[in-house]
């Protein structure tokens, strides 16, 4: 029985795109976009807890009136946080965790937080409530108390993030070529993108490689990122953890070598890609090391062939797949 096509879906997501942040979470709004390009209806309620119950309560109330006099089918929550606004059930229910909803978010010096152990824990009593729970990451599911769950990483839009002409796309972009771009991508004050590591890796490499520079484009249109991609010479990844980090697809889609430390399905992806170096520590001579043998290299990857199954629109149909057995399993 076809089960998807007049399905209405409530999406509640703790981040969604705002004035002050336009460009955030384009992974969640490329699935909503596909999701609707399918025939699914999906209404999207967004709100921002940060770190304070009261918003959270607030948020519950203000769910209570968006879903007055509308019906749904089944509710998915956008991280584990999500789903508290979701409790006590009504609808089947759908959880995606993405990374920081199990892992914990650190402090602003990188350490374990208070707040980091809170949300890990209660990420992991609401995962008892869902009926069908998706993950971006296999390894995601030691975090968890049950061992069932769907794994389906964020998707990309390949006919954005693909190969260009590096040098033309300087020219456009003002950098010089002969340039040792390092592409870092989130932001600097993130504690867990550990922005002042890469920083450090980059100054030891300068040492021996003096045209290197960091870059760091931050609050710009998703559909730009590309051009940096294809400028730089490598992407730095220096997380202290991720769950599936789209920016390590998005790079592979576009042949731009990876550094990474071992975080999320990083080394599931690279490690097996010639021109890629997945880092053994977060020390940063170590990374130093892995950018200046890459940088030496200086030679595009064969890194789209491995992301072709992460097309955006073979993704969707497996969301849809798993929308269905949740109301199957309600």
């Amino acid at each position: 029985m076809e089960m998807s096509s007049n399905l209405r879906i409530l999406m509640i997501t703790s981040e969604w795109p705002s004035m002050d942040e336009p460009y955030c979470v384009p992974f969640i709004v490329r699935q909503v976009k596909f999701l609707r390009k399918s025939g699914i209806h999906v209404d999207v309620f967004h709100f921002r807890g940060r770190k304070n119950p009261l918003n959270y309560a607030r948020a519950k109330i203000a769910l209570y009136r968006y879903c007055n006099g509308k019906s749904y089918d089944l509710v998915h929550a956008q991280w584990g946080q999500s789903a508290f606004l979701a409790i006590p059930r009504k609808l089947p229910l759908v959880i995606t965790y993405r990374g920081t909803d199990l892992e914990g978010l650190p402090d602003k010096n990188g350490h374990d937080s208070q707040y980091g152990k809170l949300l890990s824990l209660g990420s992991r009593v609401v995962s008892r409530f869902a009926n069908q729970i998706i993950l971006v990451s296999d390894n995601l599911g030691r975090k968890l108390p049950t061992c069932t769950f769907h794994v389906i990483p964020s998707g990309i839009d390949l006919s954005l993030f693909k190969p260009m002409d590096r040098g033309k796309i300087r020219n456009q972009l003002g950098y010089q070529q002969n340039q040792s771009i390092v592409l870092f991508v989130g932001s600097s004050e993130n504690p867990i993108k550990r922005y002042r590591l890469a920083k450090r890796a980059v100054e030891l490499v300068k040492n021996d490689i003096p045209t290197v520079v960091l870059i760091n484009p931050n609050n710009i249109p998703h559909q730009i990122m590309p051009n940096f991609f294809n400028a730089s010479d490598v992407l730095l990844l220096t997380s202290i953890h991720e769950g599936s980090p789209n920016v390590v697809k998005e790079a592979l889609a576009c042949n731009l070598p990876v550094v990474s430390t071992d975080v999320g399905d990083v080394r599931e992806r690279i490690e097996n890609i010639e021109g890629c170096i997945v880092c053994e520590d977060g020390q940063p001579s170590t990374i130093a090391e892995a950018l200046k043998q890459v940088l030496n290299r200086n030679s595009r990857i064969e890194g789209r062939n491995t992301v072709l199954n992460l097309d955006e629109n073979l993704l969707t149909k497996k969301v849809i797949a798993v929308y269905n057995k949740a109301l199957c399993h309600a």
